[in-house]
């Protein structure tokens, strides 16, 4: 569901991957003249896409269902907006921890502990690692590891205002996703889900995207080892700055720390 795409030199956006080839008009397919005839078209679900009726308004994606079974997390009326919590992604390439940001991003981090919670990230791989001059992250929170994938629901963005802007972008458009900044992917606004970024090295980034949390300083010399090992290369490109971790990624658990 969620990742990095569309990336130069200059700029990055980290958005969920999706693509399609159209053959046809919608409403219409191709006979074997190549003429197009009306088709009728699928029923319609009847039911609409549940939504959390909290603040948050956690609302189902049916279209892109859940790659691992997730229920909608909890909303309450007040969203948890004061204090941090710590959570712990123990992966195969040493310990991240995180320190999540209640007040800056109430609906993220209510989302990301509900994951938590319910093992959601448990087993789960890190795909995608950027090593642009202006974006150095490490993607992860997809279970079905494609960059795709997502929990089944969406919620709104949390943006930062306060964001300086990035010493490379002379435009000022971009701001600085400093290291160690702990941010989520998305699609577009309003269409966080799981997937999130860890950055191991200042990226230029138009303020789109909810910063939640911070890496601690041994997670982020396990990213500087992960990063060190560069992106794997492909037949295509031998030498490449964007896709799958040469030193392959998986976070084995997830764990919140309880005070």
């Amino acid at each position: 569901m969620t990742r990095l795409a569309g990336v130069t030199a200059i700029a990055a956006a980290l958005v969920v991957g999706a693509s399609a080839t159209a053959v046809a008009a919608p409403g219409t397919t191709v006979d074997a003249s190549g003429g197009a005839r009306a088709v009728a078209a699928p029923p319609a679900d009847p039911r609409p896409p549940r939504t959390t009726h909290g603040p948050c308004a956690y609302t189902e994606t049916p279209d892109e269902p859940a790659a691992r079974p997730v229920p909608l997390p909890p909303d309450p009326r007040r969203t948890p907006d004061r204090g941090s919590v710590r959570v712990t992604l123990s992966t195969n390439q040493g310990p991240i921890g995180l320190t999540l940001d209640r007040a800056a991003a109430p609906c993220t981090v209510q989302s990301f502990l509900h994951l938590v919670g319910k093992r959601f990230y448990d087993r789960t791989p890190c795909h995608r690692l950027t090593a642009y001059p202006t974006l150095s992250v490490l993607q992860c929170g997809d279970p079905s590891g494609t960059g795709e994938g997502g929990p089944g629901y969406r919620y709104r963005d949390e943006l930062p205002t306060n964001l300086p802007p990035a010493p490379t972008d002379p435009t000022g458009v971009r701001r600085l996703y400093a290291r160690g900044v702990l941010a989520m992917a998305n699609a577009g606004p309003d269409t966080n889900g799981s997937q999130f970024f860890l950055v191991y090295a200042d990226s230029a980034l138009r303020p789109n995207y909810t910063i939640f949390g911070t890496v601690d300083a041994a997670g982020l010399d396990t990213l500087d080892r992960i990063a060190a090992g560069g992106v794997a290369p492909t037949a295509e490109d031998p030498a490449p700055v964007d896709g799958t971790p040469a030193l392959p990624v998986t976070i084995c658990r997830a764990v919140r720390a309880h005070h």
